[in-house]
Formats: structure tokens, sequence, C-alpha cells
């Protein structure tokens, strides 16, 4: 097993009816504004259950959150925080609202000219950021229990992401029941999500850590039982409320310590979403097929234990088995309803050109061994089995 430090502060608040507890969270005298979307928080009741909560301290509202979070309009936030006063923000949604209410908490205390700087820079991440609440209504991401944030910037088509100490929420509601009105398409892009975020972690090379594998393994054959079953059945209680768990456990650094991780799949498929505007987990199942196929030999071992252990393969030689559990993980993906293909899209084949440049022109290091070339990431997003 690898060194690690493992410092997750998030206090989780799970269940039915546990936005009622904001004024226990909240402190008493903070001045809050609450972050949020498209409105879906309007539709689906979780609006009037937050402001029923906190209405003797009622917050102050900044809407319009994109699915892919803006910086352009993370700024025009950070000028309300500033302007107002405000020194609390809460993030009632997805992923998206919450890693733009730990931008903006930074922003608004940032010293430098120009806050883009943290995502090329985490370091720059102030100390003192705002504290930040969240109420969760879409699982995917996790970053209702991690201190990451992804933004993407209009004017130079770009998106990425800080990972910081200082930006973890003081604390994360999460109601299953939240969740119940989602559109499918949110459920599958929401289960995809915490699967690649997992296997971005465990499908690497060994580390003779047992647990961690153990641990990572048990979410994704909990996505695989739970995933149909929401879509299935969107009301199911439990199969919502063991999705929204996966979800967060994926990404809470738990089974990521002391274990090498990847993350070029979510590399590229930034730079997807940044060009072409596809949903972030889609952009993630275009990849993740690719990567594994043409990397099958450096990560075989963990390929072989993920084929036996989450696919239960075991007839066949080992290369048979490879390709199978490959073969299944995009069928999975397929069976919710998220393509694994750029086709599936719409989108060019010169995007296979403009993705390698880019990433090559950011001089990032990709792949649990960083050595993956441009033309590597070219040769992932066109290989096919």
């Amino acid at each position: 097993m690898l060194n690690f430090t493992y410092h997750n502060p998030v206090k989780i608040v799970f269940g039915r009816g546990s936005i009622a507890q904001l004024p226990r969270l909240v402190p008493a005298d903070a001045k809050i504004l609450m972050i949020y979307g498209g409105g879906s928080i309007k539709r689906n009741g979780v609006y009037d259950q937050v402001i029923a909560a906190l209405k003797r301290n009622p917050p102050a509202e900044f809407g319009g959150i994109e699915p892919n979070p803006r910086y352009e309009t993370c700024l025009k936030a950070v000028e309300q925080v500033k302007a107002e006063g405000f020194d609390f923000l809460l993030g009632v949604g997805g992923g998206s609202s919450l890693d733009a209410a730990k931008f903006i908490a930074a922003a608004s205390v940032y010293k430098g000219k120009n806050p883009w700087d943290m995502m090329t820079n985490w370091a720059r991440v102030p100390a003192d950021s705002l504290p930040v609440g969240c109420v969760l209504t879409l699982p995917a991401t996790g970053s209702e229990m991690n201190g990451g944030a992804v933004v993407s910037r209009e004017e130079t088509k770009e998106k990425l992401f800080f990972n910081s100490p200082h930006s973890f929420p003081r604390f994360s509601i999460l109601d299953p029941e939240t969740t119940y009105t989602l559109p499918s398409r949110q459920t599958a892009n929401g289960v995809v999500d915490a699967f690649i975020h997992t296997t971005e972690q465990y499908l690497t090379f060994p580390a003779d850590a047992p647990l961690q594998d153990r641990q990572a393994e048990a979410i994704l054959l909990t996505l695989i039982e739970e995933g149909p079953k929401v879509l299935a059945e969107p009301r199911n209680y439990d199969a919502r409320a063991n999705l929204m768990w996966c979800a967060t456990q994926a990404l809470n650094g738990l089974i990521g310590s002391g274990v090498p991780q990847d993350w070029a799949t979510h590399a590229m498929g930034h730079e997807l979403t940044a060009l072409y505007g596809i949903d972030h987990a889609q952009s993630l199942a275009v990849v993740l097929p690719g990567m594994l196929r043409h990397q099958r030999e450096r990560k075989r071992a963990k390929l072989l234990q993920y084929a036996e252990r989450v696919w239960q393969l075991r007839d066949g030689n080992e290369e048979a088995r490879v390709a199978r559990a490959i073969e299944r993980t995009e069928e999975f993906f397929r069976s919710l309803g998220v393509g694994t293909r750029l086709s599936d899209y719409d989108i060019p084949a010169e995007a296979v050109e403009l993705v390698a440049s880019r990433l090559e022109k950011r001089r990032m290091k990709l792949g649990e061994h960083q050595d993956l070339t441009e033309n590597d990431v070219k040769e992932i997003l066109t290989l096919r089995k």
C-alpha cells in the first residue's frame, strides 16, 4: 500500500426529511446566499423545504448555475457576495451547483487579479474561503464530500478543476427522496459518473491494498444492481438511497487512499465537454472503453480481478476475460441509455486531434504512470473492440 494522508471533515446528514435539520447546521448568525441551477429545485419541492427550514434566517438567492458551471456566471455570484457581504454559501442541487458554490466561496476572498488562476495552481485556493453547505439533489459527482470543484470557461473553451482542503463543505444533506423526479438521463448519468470515478481509482495496477479494492468493487457491484432498478422504479427509496451513497463514497477520497490513481479518462472527457457541450458522464462513457483497451496490458492484473470479482468472468484465457470485462462495461453504460462513441453525440472526427493537442499544450501528466502521449490520446479516442 502506498503512503497516504486521509482527512475528510464533511458532516453527512442522510435520509428522509433531513433538509429540516438546516437550522442546526448553518450558523445562526450567518448571512446566507443560496446557489442553485436552472430551477428544478422549485419544481420538485426542495426549494420550498429549504426556505421553510431557514424561515428564521432566510437566504438570498443566486440561480442559473449551468450543468457545467461557467466561470463567467460564477463571477457574477462573486460580485453579489462581495457587494452584499454574504458569509455562508449554500449549494442546492447537483454537483454543478455544489462545485459552483465552492468556487464562488474561494473566488470571493481571492486576493489575486484573476480567480481562474486557482484552476491552474491549487495552492492559490484561499485558506479563508467562505464556508459552504450542501443540499444534494443529484447523486453523481461526489462533490458533496470532497474539496474538488470543476468549472468551465466559455471564453477559452476550458473545463478545469481544483481540489483543495479549504473547499470541503461543512455539511452535506442527502435525502434520497429529492431525487425521485430526476429525468432518467440525469439518473443514468449519475450511475455512470460514480462508476467511472471508482474505476479511475481501481483499474490501475496492484498496490497490495485489498481493503480499498474490495470497497471499490462493492461500489461497482451496487451500481450495477441498483442503477437499472432506479431507472425502472424512480420512487424506490432504498434503491435511490443506495445509489446516492455509492456516488458519495466513490469520490470522498476513501477508496483512493494508498492506491495509484488514473484520471486520464476525466482529463479527456473534460475536453470533450468543454468543446462540444456533452454531459460529463457521457464524455466519460465515450473515453473509458478505449482507455481500458489501449492500456489493457499495463492494467492487466486489475482488469482480470475486475473481470472475476465484478463481472464473474472466470472462463476462457486471460485475454478473453479482459476483453469481455471491457465489453460488459460498455454494454452496461449503453443499457442505461448512455452512448459510448463520439458518433452517438454527433461529435466530428476532428475532435480526436483537437483534444489530444489541447492536452499536450497543457503538459498534463496523464494516467497512473503519468506518461500517456498525444498519440496515445488519439488512439484511445478512436479505439474500438
